[in-house]
């Protein structure tokens, strides 16, 4: 079984917004799953809508990369693939829904997300996006 996830990589001077869900203990980069018909867009535009309460600006969104791990949490054997973007946004960054907590991190906290977010975090790392 393989989970498809879109994430939104936001990054300011080195660091990452990352966020926490309610009850977990693991930070996650912000997006989530597809709903049935959504295109990658659709989803990321959806998804930080929900989670952080801000718009994603329209036509801004680019592709930063496909990375593919075990999923965290998830039944042995279980894959997720992430596609990541970047895009600018509109409002004040707040969480909400399951979003306990939004914070900035570097690449010293990578042991403190997911195996597929971790990935990310090397990609980001090795091209000096992300300190």
């Amino acid at each position: 079984m393989t989970i498809d996830k879109i994430a939104w990589i936001l990054l300011t001077d080195g660091s990452i917004l990352s966020s926490r869900n309610q009850g977990r203990d693991v930070f996650y980069l912000p997006g989530g799953k597809r709903e049935p018909g959504e295109t990658d867009v659709e989803t990321l535009v959806r998804e930080v809508r929900e989670e952080l309460s801000v718009a994603i600006v329209p036509g801004t969104e680019a592709h930063l990369g496909t990375f593919e791990a075990e999923a965290h949490g998830q039944a042995p054997g279980t894959r997720v693939t992430m596609t990541c973007y970047t895009a600018d946004y509109q409002g004040t960054l707040h969480p909400d829904n399951e979003i306990a907590e939004l914070v900035w991190l570097g690449y010293a906290d990578r042991d403190r997300f997911s195996p597929v977010d971790q990935l990310v975090f090397d990609h980001l790392h090795e091209t000096g996006r992300l300190r």
